[in-house]
């Protein structure tokens, strides 16, 4: 048999052992809750469940506490990991000259991004929510950045971010620039630019989901709302104030958590894109380097458990600012 027959003929015999495996245990789980006195439905329907938490306990729960294992070893891949204690925790804290500066890096994205970002697309759905001619091909256009892949994203971006004048942003602020008898900054070549380069990229993904989901928001406020406001003589902004923002806050939180999580792990754009000598690195990408470049694989799950945790930390934030701005109809204000 050739070579590579035999390398198809053993993925699939591996294929369909892990298949005969989960079957064995989904047929066990459904006579050991029938033997338990079970009816044979609910036997069923929890038997049916057992691929979905063999997959969760061996992809998810599994690589979970391997990193905060190696977290506290000396790992670099090829090697037995070895136990160093909270080494890996005080280099993070106060050895690494590097983190800190990512960390900072990281946070002042995720401040400008996420409100920027929100304030944008409640705007652009609130446009796309206007009963105009053409609607539905506005909706697709306005969609279309969600579907991009990240990479093709960046390395447009970065296109358009040349330093010289084949650059499109400098090209087109190039007379805004020069009133003020300055020249155009190098965005990612420049670390001072750095981080607004960043926030500028950002822009292009206040389009797409987000905007899709604050659009099903809207579409869920009641009209005669509306209606009663107009009669009472309430303006645009008295009605977005006062009916549109609050019966959007459920949806806004859910956005503002999911953006936070979103900005502190930033990954795709950074990656592939080459920033100057001596520029701090955002966070996630810090994280890669150290594990996938240096192969410092327990330093790496020590800066994955920080990120974990002051992504933990902001939400619970949110979650507790929520009771003063969120409104849900269902519940009245205290």
């Amino acid at each position: 048999m050739p070579m590579q027959l035999q390398w198809y003929a053993s993925t699939l015999s591996h294929y369909l052992g892990v298949a005969i495996a989960i079957a064995g245990a989904m047929w066990l789980t459904n006579r050991v809750l029938r033997l338990l006195g079970l009816r044979g439905d609910a036997a069923m329907g929890l038997a049916l469940v057992v691929p979905w938490l063999l997959g969760f306990l061996i992809w998810n729960v599994g690589p979970i506490a391997a990193s905060l294992y190696f977290s506290f070893t000396d790992y670099n891949i090829l090697q037995t990991p070895n136990f160093v204690g909270l080494a890996n925790y005080e280099r993070l804290l106060g050895g690494d000259p590097n983190f800190w500066p990512s960390v900072r890096l990281t946070m002042a994205y995720a401040a400008l991004t996420v409100p920027i970002g929100l304030a944008g697309s409640v705007l652009a759905a609130i446009m796309l929510n206007q009963g105009v001619k053409g609607i539905g091909l506005w909706r697709t256009l306005y969609y279309l950045p969600a579907i991009l892949p990240a990479f093709v994203t960046a390395l447009l971006w970065r296109l358009m971010f040349l330093p010289t004048r084949s650059g499109l942003v400098n090209a087109a602020t190039e007379p805004i620039w020069s009133l003020f008898g300055d020249k155009p900054p190098g965005w990612f070549l420049d670390r001072d630019m750095l981080l607004w380069g960043f926030v500028i990229m950002s822009f292009w993904g206040v389009f797409g989901a987000n905007t899709v989901i604050v659009l099903a928001g809207l579409k869920n406020i009641p009209r005669d709302l509306y209606e009663a406001a107009s009669v009472d003589g309430a303006g645009v902004v008295a009605r977005l104030r006062h009916i549109t923002l609050p019966q959007l806050s459920p949806t806004l939180f859910y956005l503002v958590v999911m953006g936070i999580i979103a900005a502190v792990q930033i990954f795709d754009q950074p990656l592939f894109i080459q920033l100057p000598p001596g520029s701090p690195a955002f966070l996630n990408v810090y994280l890669y380097s150290q594990g996938f470049t240096f192969f410092q694989m327990g330093y790496a799950s020590a800066i994955a458990w920080f990120m974990f945790v002051v992504i933990l930390l902001l939400t619970l934030g949110v979650f507790r600012s929520s009771e003063a701005w969120v409104y849900y109809e269902s519940e009245g204000r205290k």
